[in-house]
């Protein structure tokens, strides 16, 4: 293949999910920056390889490298204690106070206050549970597709879907309920 075949193919099939990498390798390495990082090396491991994409499908094979990219990352770059934990090192909340402008500021604070609410309760899930809520919930890939990255059967994703979803759910009866008792 010639090299600028190769460019536009890459164009057409990887950078239309820089998003959805960028996404799952935050949400991984929990760092905007290191994400950045994170995508950029997987965006050269994706180039590097593009002739061994079969078919249309970019989209999971594409995110299998980010999410391969971002373990050898934490792997290289972060103690085994911190990998293993994976406490708040904070979010990218500039992206959610982003408001359309058409909101009153009683609306904004209280959409800030939802998704840093969101962002902690995700965080606090195991690594497992929280890529798979990730890949299904925010970037809307089918069970097939999550099983492909994760390299898993459908049937663990579901199972890890379910208690994912279950965890999140608790947690937030959880909070609500401790935030409750302070008033």
């Amino acid at each position: 293949m010639r090299d600028g075949d190769q460019t536009r193919r890459f164009e057409q099939l990887v950078l239309p999910h820089l998003d959805a990498a960028y996404n799952l390798a935050r949400w991984l390495t929990r760092n905007p920056e290191d994400a950045e990082d994170v995508v950029q090396e997987a965006a050269l491991r994706a180039f590097r390889y593009l002739a061994g994409l079969r078919g249309e499908s970019a989209r999971p094979w594409f995110l299998t490298i980010v999410r391969q990219t971002c373990y050898t990352w934490l792997r290289n770059n972060r103690p085994p204690a911190e990998v293993r934990i994976l406490d708040d090192d904070g979010f990218d909340l500039v992206a959610a106070t982003a408001g359309d402008g058409g909101d009153t500021p009683e609306a904004q604070v209280s959409r800030i206050e939802d998704r840093t609410l969101v962002n902690r309760l995700l965080a606090g899930l195991p690594v497992p549970l929280r890529e798979v809520i990730v890949l299904r919930e925010l970037e809307e890939l089918a069970y097939r597709e999550i099983a492909e990255i994760l390299a898993v059967p459908i049937g663990t994703v579901m199972s890890r879907l379910s208690r994912a979803r279950a965890r999140l759910r608790a947690d937030l009866v959880r909070d609500l309920g401790d935030a409750g008792h302070g008033l």
